[in-house]
């Protein structure tokens, strides 16, 4: 039974066909814990093709065959296993065919045992060397291949953030940022875009009296009005996380509803209108202090529309179209400065919830029939349900 140290000596094949040399050299290399495997060059040749041993001693001659012949051939095969070649032929030419032939190196018979063993020895530690700057070199390989597999997993993630924050990006001009979030990390974005038709609550609103002011004032007056407008209404329009369909000059509309359901669609458009009045009521009077006589008009309406996008590749947006969209428009030009005016089934969402006072049956361009509609003056409550979740969902944002 082989013991632990046996399986980790270093296995020797010996190629001697002088019995009495054999034994000798046997019996000394042993004496040092190597293990000594007898065999003829054959067999020789077959332990080194397979890795079955440390190192060959190997002598030049064995029963007439020359055994560097055999050498040769293995060193062309590729295989890299220490030969000591021992020879009775003591010529420097005899040496320097041995060395050329594959042999490490090359001991003269008679030889001390000494010169043996550090020979032996000698190869032995070239081969601990060349065995582990191969196995450093394997697992370097490894290490290298591993290393460009998470490469590739990190340009694939980056990849993928950096589409889904261009898909983010695109879908904030739009949308509020957490909605945005929402739909660029699911599953299906494009199918949420995707043309499709909806129960919406519909926000118009616009400056009154903006026409006059920018033909008597400066475009830096008028582009300065924008921007203070836009910059006080749009964090409101987050807020409570409509849908921004456009900005054109001083017109807005806002979608409730969609792409990301809300039961509530209804009471967060006229709770965002009042809030729009109560901080653009703020406005005007600086713009008065300037000279601008501008006052401010909503309308909101309630029904069916079909949403998705529209443009081409490079630029592309979303938007609804229907008839509750021109009912908007056209209850946002009925408005007077200060008026936020709604359809009469958007009023009947939010009736219990706020004061309000009858407009009577407007004659509407584009509708065929009177369309009774509302002036909500306030909201009956202090904070509504629509008001607090908006809110809450602010806050919980970086």
């Amino acid at each position: 039974m082989t013991n632990k140290a046996e399986a980790h000596a270093p296995t020797i094949v010996l190629v001697e066909d002088e019995q009495a040399m054999a034994d000798e050299i046997r019996s000394e290399l042993e004496s040092k814990g190597y293990l000594v495997r007898p065999a003829s060059i054959a067999q020789a040749a077959d332990a080194a093709r397979v890795g079955d041993a440390s190192m060959m001693v190997m002598d030049r001659i064995v029963f007439g065959e020359d055994s560097l012949v055999t050498l040769e051939a293995l060193r062309k095969e590729g295989v890299k296993i220490p030969v000591l070649v021992i020879s009775a032929l003591s010529s420097v030419d005899e040496k320097v065919k041995g060395l050329k032939a594959g042999g490490d190196d090359y001991l003269t018979k008679p030889f001390e045992q000494a010169a043996l063993l550090a020979s032996v020895r000698s190869l032995l530690r070239t081969k601990d060397l060349h065995d582990t700057v191969k196995e450093q070199a394997t697992k370097l390989k490894e290490q290298t291949e591993q290393l460009a597999g998470w490469n590739q997993q990190l340009e694939e993630r980056v990849a993928t953030q950096l589409a889904e924050i261009d898909r983010i990006g695109r879908l904030q001009r739009f949308l509020a940022p957490q909605v945005a979030q929402m739909i660029a990390s699911s599953d299906a974005p494009e199918q949420l875009l995707s043309s499709h038709r909806r129960d919406v609550s519909v926000v118009f609103c616009d400056l009154r009296g903006f026409t006059a002011f920018t033909e008597t004032s400066e475009p830096e007056e008028v582009m300065a009005v924008l921007h203070d407008y836009h910059e006080n209404l749009g964090g409101l329009i987050f807020q409570y996380e409509g849908t921004l369909d456009r900005f054109a000059g001083d017109g807005i509309m806002i979608v409730f509803n969609d792409p990301i359901p809300c039961a509530d669609h209804t009471e967060r458009a006229v709770r965002l209108a009042l809030d729009m009045r109560d901080q653009v009521e703020s406005l005007t009077k600086q713009w008065r202090r300037k000279g601008h006589d501008l006052g401010f008009g909503v309308g909101i309406a309630t029904g069916y529309a079909t949403l998705g996008q529209i443009g081409f590749e490079q630029r592309r947006e979303y938007t609804a179209i229907g008839s509750v969209i021109n009912l908007a428009s056209r209850l946002c030009d009925e408005a007077r400065p200060g008026q936020v005016i709604i359809s009469q089934r958007a009023f009947g969402a939010v009736e219990q919830s706020v004061e309000a006072a009858p407009v009577g049956e407007l004659s509407l361009k584009g509708f065929a029939k009177p369309v009774a509609a509302y002036e909500i003056l306030r909201w009956r409550e202090q904070s509504s349900p629509a008001a607090k979740a908006a809110g809450a969902r602010t806050r919980k944002q970086p």
